[in-house]
């Protein structure tokens, strides 16, 4: 990504600020709203990868020089800030939740796991950002939706945050174990050598452990697709009912 809105933000103050304390610009033309600009953002990271998302690039996808694009944003973090919150929106449940607390947390956990599998570069590339992610408006959208699906439940205030920390540590990994599902089918002949290499030490016959558990058919499905999703719901009902067991304090 492009370095030269550091030195601008050097010589502007405002630009310390997080991006959502700043107010967009006033009418320019061409005048770009954040969220035309977080969506050709997007498109580059999820058609290139992370790394080829350059502010070159993103001005250039909206139609607009490198420069005007300095003035809506002024540095890599308000960039990481729209990207963020972008995807956060994406994790937002339209319509009402479900009265019970469980199947309403279940069903957001759900569109997030859904919201970073389309984008699955963004966890690792949005980490150690210096504004939290709540910052942004699809941000806050989405915590008042998850402290709302929780209202019912007889958690308290320390419970219901532990849970939503769990809940989405618990997402996370497993977004970035699907991702590692993804990249060994499409690494090809190294993948397959990796396979050989693993099956080699199996047949001398000191991993005894290893060569009966490679027989077993349940290995197989480890990467199926549907059984990824179906290993995760179960996962997460376990987590929210363990919450409802009274394993996280209660009120």
């Amino acid at each position: 990504m492009d370095d030269n809105g550091s030195a601008m933000a050097a010589s502007n103050p405002t630009a310390a600020r997080p991006i959502w304390a700043r107010p967009e610009p006033a009418a320019r033309h061409p005048r770009f709203s954040r969220d035309q600009i977080a969506a050709a953002a997007l498109s580059i990271a999820d058609a290139d990868g992370f790394a080829a998302l350059t502010m070159r690039r993103v001005a250039a996808a909206l139609g607009a020089g490198t420069m005007s694009l300095y003035r809506y944003i002024e540095t890599k973090e308000d960039l990481l800030a729209l990207l963020d919150d972008a995807i956060l929106g994406e994790a937002v449940v339209a319509g009402e939740l479900p009265a019970d607390w469980r199947d309403a947390t279940a069903l957001i956990a759900l569109r997030s796991r859904q919201a970073y599998l389309r984008h699955p570069w963004a966890i690792q590339a949005l980490q150690g950002r210096a504004a939290p992610a709540s910052a942004g408006p699809n941000g806050a959208r989405h915590m008042e939706q998850c402290l709302a699906a929780l209202a019912g439940s007889p958690l308290s205030v320390r419970g219901r945050l532990d849970l939503l920390a769990i809940v989405d540590d618990y997402v996370y990994g497993h977004v970035l174990r699907a991702a590692e599902v993804a990249d060994d089918a499409a690494a090809g002949s190294g993948a397959a050598a990796a396979v050989e290499l693993a099956r080699s030490r199996i047949a001398a016959g000191d991993l005894p452990r290893l060569a009966a558990l490679a027989a077993d058919p349940a290995v197989r499905a480890l990467a199926d697709p549907a059984e990824l999703e179906a290993r995760f719901e179960r996962g997460l009902r376990l987590l929210i009912d363990g919450a409802a067991a009274g394993l996280l304090p209660g009120e």
